[in-house]
């Protein structure tokens, strides 16, 4: 057990450092393993599936249509009930009734709902059709896919969903997504895992619908936009923020999300650091600096853009300031379009040790 333990946490570390903490997640656009990319999970997700080693036969996915009546108002009522829990903060509940891998983990989950405590004060929310998933066998799936609803010749269909998960054991799990009215619009997602008559805690999302008071769609339609402007950068960044809205669990694909992967990819420029990898951005100065992401991130009612570098230290403030406004308007030089997307800049400079100092500038006083 301590040998599985160990290898659940350092998965986890290397997801925590994939995914960042911050609340626009960067370049995770759900994609299908066979994209040629690697698939996201939130590492709580991972937590609470990876428990025992038990090999795959089979994969069943019921659609809301397909499950017994019973399934169905279990899975919604469970949800729900845990839905109240979080609006009421309640998480020493939702802790007693989650599944011990996640019990044992729970932080991750506690940090999430007090940090959008706020926001959820009055919250009302619509479950949607639950889809119960089925794995067969005596250990760990590699991968486990299923398949749910009515597939066409083409692949998926306005109806259908496809749920890629990694070393999944044996057993039955509900998911369920609640279109949440709050403050701030949200989609609250539930992986449950049935125990017994019971379904425990086994996964939770909680994502904002809109950032900056703009949705999916707007950010969508902007992407195009730029798109025919020839502003591909732009382009780039907005659809991955309007596909990042439009998601509420990492690890579903629909006939939607796979469209807007196949979008997004015709604009994915070269010179921006993705899928882990790095760029250089050459300074007037004549030094090169290595960025690592490039993301957006809402502060307010403002879409900032977040840039971020590695340095040696950081230790002497000053001088890393100086390094930050360098690096903003050396990017700003060579892609002058990101004027047209963003109220202003965060520059981070991160050392080795994962330390970072940041520093914001309006667009507007970048000279």
């Amino acid at each position: 057990m301590t040998e599985i333990s160990s290898a659940i946490q350092e998965l986890a570390s290397k997801l925590d450092e994939g995914l960042g903490s911050r609340s626009f997640p960067g370049y995770r656009l759900p994609m299908r393993p066979d994209q040629h990319s690697k698939t996201r999970f939130s590492p709580w997700f991972l937590f609470a599936i990876l428990l025992f080693a038990i090999p795959a036969s089979s994969q069943t996915c019921f659609t809301s249509d397909d499950m017994d009546p019973a399934t169905r108002s279990a899975l919604q009522a469970t949800a729900s009930r845990y839905f109240d829990t979080v609006v009421r903060g309640d998480t020493a509940s939702l802790k007693q009734n989650s599944i011990p891998s996640v019990a044992s983990n729970f932080a991750g989950f506690e940090n999430t709902i007090k940090e959008n405590q706020t926001n959820l004060v009055g919250a009302h929310a619509v479950p949607r059709p639950p889809f119960l998933l089925k794995a067969e066998g005596t250990a760990p799936l590699p991968k486990a896919e299923f398949l749910c609803g009515v597939f066409g010749a083409g692949g998926q269909t306005s109806n259908s969903a496809e749920f890629i998960i990694p070393n999944l054991p044996p057993g039955s799990y509900g998911v369920v997504i609640l279109d949440v009215t709050a403050k701030t619009p949200y989609t609250m997602s539930f992986v449950l895992q049935q125990q017994g008559t019971d379904w425990k805690l086994g996964g939770f999302f909680l994502r904002p619908t809109q950032i900056a008071g703009h949705d999916s769609n707007w950010f969508l339609e902007r992407a195009r936009a730029f798109k025919t402007k020839g502003q591909t950068h732009n382009a780039w960044l907005y659809f991955l923020q309007g596909s990042e809205l439009a998601v509420a669990v990492p690890f579903m694909y629909t006939q939607a999300t796979d469209k807007l992967y196949d979008e997004t990819q015709s604009v994915k420029p070269s010179d921006f650091p993705a899928d882990g990898k790095t760029v250089d951005l050459t300074a007037p100065t004549g030094k090169t600096y290595k960025l690592t992401s490039i993301f957006p991130l809402a502060v307010g009612q403002d879409l900032d853009l977040v840039v971020r570098f590695q340095t040696a230290d950081v230790s002497n403030t000053g001088q890393t300031f100086q390094e930050n406004m360098t690096v903003m308007k050396a990017l700003v030089l060579k892609f002058p379009e990101l004027r047209d997307a963003f109220n202003g800049i965060v520059a981070r400079a991160v050392e080795p040790s994962g330390k970072d100092y940041g520093s914001l500038m309006a667009m507007k006083d970048i000279k």
